[in-house]
């Protein structure tokens, strides 16, 4: 059985930038050996977390929508993709509200200390950012890092790659820079690679 990682697009734009490298960075990782599951975060149709906290005593969350559908997926998933734009100087609002509502995760782990994943898959799985910022500064992604950082946590998926792509405003379309494309497809087949036992740790 092929490992199963899913790619989480955070953008509302299918054709835009940050699509295109998660694509590239998909092609790579299938091209690994993997089966990649692509996830259009803006499409689903979800609340945000409104902390019940049913999730303490429970494996799920009381809201029963398209975001609590998807645990299973991610309790057996075997790495990771998050591709997103930077607003804000964050994590737009479909992606982190969607990341909030992981806290079915985060009970588990640091509040009853029983994990929902299992621990052969916490010492495999890893997380690849993608993102990209229109501006050029030097503080560009730390919102959105140590977002995913935390949210890799809570998953136990480790946080294990990134790209980061600057000053998109000026760059325009990332069709006008291959070499930034190739490099979202190696580090895709990277991940990949790592997963099949193609890299050795």
């Amino acid at each position: 059985m092929r490992p199963i990682i899913v790619a989480l697009l955070g953008s509302p734009l299918p054709e835009g930038n940050t699509s295109k490298l998660m694509r590239k960075a998909v092609v790579g990782a299938e091209k690994a050996g993997c089966e990649v599951r692509i996830i259009n975060v803006p499409d689903l149709g979800f609340s945000a977390c409104r902390e019940f906290y049913f999730c303490r005593d429970n494996e799920t969350c009381i809201m029963e929508d398209d975001a609590s559908a998807l645990y299973p997926l991610f309790r057996e998933m075997d790495g990771l993709i998050i591709a997103t734009p930077v607003m804000t100087m964050g994590i737009p609002g479909h992606l982190k509200s969607f990341m909030d509502r992981f806290q079915v995760f985060y009970c588990a782990k640091y509040e009853r200390k029983n994990r929902l994943v299992t621990k052969e898959k916490r010492q495999k799985r890893r997380t690849l950012l993608l993102s990209i910022s229109g501006m050029n500064l030097p503080n560009n992604f730390d919102g959105v890092k140590l977002s995913t950082e935390s949210f890799c946590d809570i998953i136990d998926c480790r946080y294990d790659d990134e790209l980061l792509v600057r000053d998109m405003d000026n760059k325009v379309d990332l069709d006008r820079f291959p070499d930034l494309l190739e490099e979202a497809y190696q580090k895709g087949f990277r991940l990949g690679g790592r997963l099949t036992g193609m890299y050795e740790e």
